[in-house]
């Protein structure tokens, strides 16, 4: 029957697999998503082959990180089935996967091929399944015959190439029933006429192993201040293989992984040139001779240049190439020394982990010191967090994980306390761990800002003040009878210089603490930086700040932006208020408040007296208009009121001009002493 025949073409693909498996012995688990397999066993001396199955995922990993340990022998090489099994078996044939389904449809899709069947040779023409087995009809030399075939008896291929084809098309079938698998050989060749111990190791992705804690924790004002710390593994073990009493590593760092598709078969493109022929052939008719006309005589010969030719020649010559001076040796290969940045938790009892099991391992169990705080992480919130400050006292780093918290002593003993987030933590540094909000304690955070005046200094048009401004934020804190260490985190203030030194600084910003009485406590910490505050004397786009004429000016907006024409006396009376006794700059302010308000004052006369003048004027207008609508004796009376309004508004007109100069005079020391 043709089952008989599939099994021996299966026998016929699958020599190796009488090769030797070596079983799993050690895994390292990498934070990194990766997986350091090592296998390792005992092999006869006439193995020639290693064999193991691994996850399709794993071969490029595979393929580019495996190395083999025979200390009797040489490795020749690897080998594994193609990435597209089946294209690759059934490329060329007139079969396909399908075709095995059933006996009677291999030999249909293999008509014409030469068979022999219980000693009759023939070509295939047509299989069918019968009651009474599968009958096969066989073109012969002398003509068509049915065979039937017989559970004892064999169909054979006559020809070789094709028997061996279809067992690796037999092989490709059965291959891809697992397609998620793949087969590797090790091939290896050794002179050893005893028994050996093989190993071999490779990288492969892995699921990440996720580290996990349980932390017991001191009561608050504990004098021991010890934590118990546990850490717990979750491990997955999907490498296709059972991890049975192997070494498991579990390694906590930052190591750079890659992929790269090795397995796949890359084809580059290249460039298709086109096939050439001979070109199009274009004869013209011919259309007869014509005239021809007379050849001017030849030009005159240039006389040579022999330098000219020279360069030519050089130029188009092949010059030798100069000598190279002897190559320098070889420096020596150089010595890296790298840093780990890793740590291997290496567990010191065996594990077992089935193919496709979860386990949850202790890989950790460290007494650290600890204290109970309350951790205020913002200023706009009202309760405090409940934390831990763990310091790493051990050797190494500890990886980042969820921490469940335990209280270990008195009403808390056994209790859940809340969950925290633990960053991977160096050797010697401390951490706080938060893990609930404390509404027995109250706190109120306040900020305020202040600015002292340390000197004045005068720069073109400009009153120039140094202030140092002070930001202080306090908190006023309730610990309701509670004993303990407080801990604020402050934002970081660029520019400004903290008046305190912090505990710590981090991304966190800046961290202080006090410690709690019991009792209500008011506490507070201060930034300060100096600013400068710049008080302009007059409008700075003046082109003049003491113009010689005013009666073009709108008193109303162009007044104010000269010197004593705003409210400028005040702020520098208050700048002069702020100076401390003997500050740089203070006596030179006095006098110059002095000639400002002078200043002041006079420019006050002068907008008095030129409103005076501005009305005058309007009255004398209203005569003029009058003087003009009025006739006889009304016409008199109205000359004599435009005499009256003439004279007033000349002697107002002199009155502002005076208060102009005046004001003048004092703006000429401001602007003197501004300058």
């Amino acid at each position: 029957m043709l089952s008989r025949l599939s099994f021996a073409v299966v026998l016929l693909a699958t020599t190796s697999l009488s090769a030797a498996e070596l079983p799993v012995r050690a895994v390292t688990l990498s934070s990194a998503g990766l997986a350091q397999i090592e296998r390792g066993g005992p092999v006869a001396a006439t193995e020639g082959a290693l064999t193991f199955r691994v996850p399709l995922e794993d071969v490029d990993d595979i393929l580019r990180s495996l190395v083999v340990a025979d200390p009797a022998g040489r490795v020749e090489g690897l080998r594994l089935p193609a990435q597209d099994l089946a294209v690759e078996a059934f490329r060329g044939l007139p079969v396909r996967a399908e075709d095995f389904e059933s006996r009677a449809a291999l030999l249909n899709a293999l008509r014409g091929e030469r068979v022999a069947i219980a000693g009759v040779e023939g070509r295939i023409a047509e299989a069918t399944e019968a009651r009474s087995g599968l009958r096969v009809s066989l073109i012969t030399d002398t003509g068509l015959r049915s065979v039937s075939l017989s559970t004892e008896e064999e169909l054979r291929w006559l020809d070789p190439g094709l028997a061996a084809r279809l067992a690796r098309a037999a092989e490709a079938v059965a291959a891809t029933r697992a397609a998620d698998t793949r087969q590797l050989s090790v091939a290896l060749r050794s002179g050893a006429s005893a028994e050996r111990e093989i190993a071999l190791a490779y990288v492969a992705g892995a699921p990440l192993w996720k580290p996990s804690w349980r932390l017991a924790v001191p009561e608050f004002g504990a004098s021991d201040g010890r934590a118990r710390l546990m850490g717990w593994a979750v491990v997955e073990n999907r490498s296709g293989a059972d991890w049975n009493g192997i070494r498991l590593s579990l390694v906590s760092g930052e190591a750079a992984a890659f992929r790269q598709a090795l397995y796949t078969p890359v084809i580059l493109p290249r460039r298709e040139l086109p096939i050439e022929g001979s070109g199009q052939v274009d004869a013209l008719a011919d259309s007869g001779a014509r005239p021809v006309m007379a050849a001017p005589p030849p030009p005159a010969a240039p006389l040579a240049r022999p330098g000219i030719m020279m360069r030519e020649r050089a130029a188009g010559a092949v010059m030798p190439a100069p000598a190279m001076a002897d190559a320098p040796a070889p420096a020596a290969e150089a010595v890296a020394a790298a840093s780990l940045g890793r740590v291997a938790f290496n567990l010191s009892d065996p594990v077992t982990i089935r193919s496709g099991e979860t386990a949850n391992i202790p890989f950790a169990d460290l007494r650290l010191s600890a204290e109970r705080v309350w951790w205020a992480q913002g200023l706009r919130d009202r309760y405090p967090l409940q934390a831990v400050r763990l310091r790493n006292e051990s050797q190494h780093a500890l990886p980042g994980g969820l921490t469940t918290i335990y209280g270990s002593s008195g009403a808390e003993a056994g209790a859940f306390l809340g969950d925290a987030q633990l960053l991977g933590m160096p050797p010697g540094e401390a951490r706080l761990l938060a893990f609930a909000r404390d509404r027995e304690v109250q706190y109120t955070a306040a900020q305020r800002s202040a600015s002292t005046p340390l000197r004045a200094e005068f720069r073109r048009g400009a009153v120039v003040a140094t202030l140092r401004a002070v930001h202080t934020v306090a908190f006023a804190i309730d610990p309701r009878g509670g004993r303990g260490r407080f801990v604020v985190d402050l934002p970081r203030r660029p520019g400004e210089t903290p008046r305190f030194v912090p505990a710590a600084e981090g991304d966190f910003g800046l961290r202080v603490e006090t410690m709690l009485d019991g009792r209500q406590q008011d506490v507070e910490w201060s930034w300060e930086r100096e600013q400068q505050q710049v008080v302009p004397l007059w409008e700075p786009a003046l082109p003049d700040p003491v113009p010689s004429a005013w009666r073009d000016m709108n008193l109303e907006r162009d007044v104010i932006r000269l010197p004593g024409g705003t409210d400028r006396l005040e702020v520098l009376r208050r700048l002069l208020a702020g100076l401390p006794a003997g500050a740089p700059g203070r006596a030179d302010l006095t006098a110059l408040i002095a000639d400002y308000g002078q200043a002041r004052e006079l420019m006050d006369a002068f907008r008095t007296a030129a409103r005076a003048y501005i009305a005058a004027e309007a009255s004398l207008e209203r005569a003029r208009r009058a003087l003009e609508d009025r006739t006889g004796s009304a016409k008199e009376a109205a000359r004599q009121q435009l005499n009256t309004a003439s004279i007033e508004a000349s002697r107002l007109g002199t009155a502002a001009d005076g208060a102009w100069t005046a004001w003048r005079a004092a703006a000429q020391k401001v602007v003197a002493r501004g300058g």
